[in-house]
């Protein structure tokens, strides 16, 4: 990278932690080892393949955001969190960075195996800038969230998983960072130890730091993120809202969102990412979902039902080809785009026949309503499997929402109708 790309954080804006911009990483695919060899001595030119990870990236990231990058596998995540910490360097492009970065990338990078616990600890306290004093007064606070006991005297080489990718985000969260940015990782953990880094995480947010959060948790991604990034194949799809552009990279999972080599592809942007709640669509349209509604425990049409009481979802699809053993379905969802509940009829085993071309189904999901009182967000779908694929027939996010109305609330999502007693002895 060249001196004049190599900007520093007084050339941009002081409100931004992190920028991008244009930012790209090529790497040189090889057919064999000895053509590596050949091009390393400029022996033989051209002989290998470009492949960029990624391909001319722009985001500026707020201090004080929580950011989330999604994409699938191989769409450059990764990639690009390594540029912004330094590990990779760019092939072209300029990444400015204004605060002090703690990172938490792979499993083990920066420790060594050879090392017990707490040498690593101050190894990694060392090489992110910190004295020994100072790594000292920080020390209580990383044994007691890592909380991996006395294995802190032993090689990390012996370590599981779990206990690694403890003390790495215990190191990490308690250097003071600035800047977070964490890769997926803390998916190795159990139950309790991801809760106790999600609620660091809100500590962090609440305390004005800034995050970077790279996951397949979608869930995560909705509940923490203030905008998110959509990724694909080096590409920057789109960022927005969380909830718009989970649902866009739903699409992509499915092969069914429109690249910006498209012609219509800033039409879809427009239309599906802008701020009003219009549905987002889309699908192959062998069958189309033509109509949808709630009833009540009355049979009354309506989207406002009694937390506790039954009500009925209502699908009504029209098939335009022949479709092996489709899969009727709906889930709720909070309007953070949180997915809560949902069910299909594949997940039921209430429907396993074929549906002819012109055919026309009425489908109904009947059930309580046990979520709290607040707004929900209800979508349809009509998929299956072609040749083993699975395919989206039609898909409606968002397709209507539903207010819960109720008169007790209790902790979470819904209520689990608890029956109290209490005997005073």
């Amino acid at each position: 990278m060249s001196q004049e790309e190599k900007k520093t954080s007084t050339e941009y804006s002081d409100d931004l932690a992190i920028s991008v911009k244009g930012l790209k990483k090529m790497y040189k695919l090889y057919n064999k080892p000895s053509d590596r060899l050949l091009d390393a001595f400029g022996l033989k030119k051209h002989n290998y393949k470009e492949h960029y990870a990624l391909n001319g990236v722009d985001i500026d990231i707020k201090k004080g955001e929580t950011i989330g990058i999604i994409g699938t596998n191989g769409s450059g995540k990764s990639t690009m969190l390594k540029i912004i910490t330094g590990v990779l360097n760019p092939t072209e492009g300029i990444v400015s960075v204004n605060g002090r970065i703690s990172a938490l990338l792979e499993l083990g990078a920066g420790f060594n195996m050879e090392y017990n616990g707490l040498e690593n600890v101050y190894l990694n306290g060392t090489m992110m800038g910190f004295s020994r004093k100072e790594i000292d007064k920080r020390l209580d606070d990383i044994l007691s969230f890592a909380d991996i006991g006395d294995y802190i005297y032993q090689p990390v080489k012996t370590y599981s998983s779990g206990m690694f990718v403890r003390l790495a985000f215990a190191v990490a969260i308690n250097i003071d960072p600035e800047i977070l940015i964490v890769d997926e990782a803390l998916s190795v953990g159990d139950v309790f130890f991801q809760s106790k880094c999600y609620h660091k995480f809100e500590e962090f947010k609440a305390a004005g730091k800034t995050i970077l959060f790279v996951s397949h948790d979608l869930s995560s991604i909705a509940k923490y993120c203030d905008r998110v990034v959509v990724l694909n194949k080096g590409d920057k799809l789109a960022e927005g809202g969380p909830k718009e552009m989970i649902d866009l990279y739903k699409q992509v999972l499915v092969g069914q969102f429109a690249h910006e080599k498209n012609p219509e592809y800033k039409d879809i942007l427009e239309d599906k990412m802008g701020e009003s709640n219009d549905t987002l669509e889309y699908g192959s349209e062998d069958a189309r979902i033509t109509e949808y509604y709630v009833t009540d425990s009355k049979g009354l049409k309506t989207n406002a039902l009694i937390k506790g009481s039954e009500f009925t979802i209502h699908m009504h699809v029209k098939f335009a080809k022949d479709v092996k053993q489709p899969i009727f379905a709906f889930t709720i969802k909070d309007v953070k785009g949180t997915e809560i509940t949902g069910t299909n009829t594949m997940f039921e085993k209430a429907f396993l026949d074929d549906a002819k071309a012109g055919e026309e189904f009425d489908i109904t999901f009947t059930q309580n309503i046990d979520l709290q009182g607040g707004q929900y967000l209800l979508s349809f779908g009509v998929t299956g499997y072609k040749l083993d694929d699975f395919t989206v027939y039609h898909r409606l996010y968002d397709a209507m929402d539903i207010t819960v109305v109720s008169d007790k609330n209790t902790v979470g999502f819904f209520d689990t109708n608890s029956k109290i007693v209490i005997t005073r002895k």
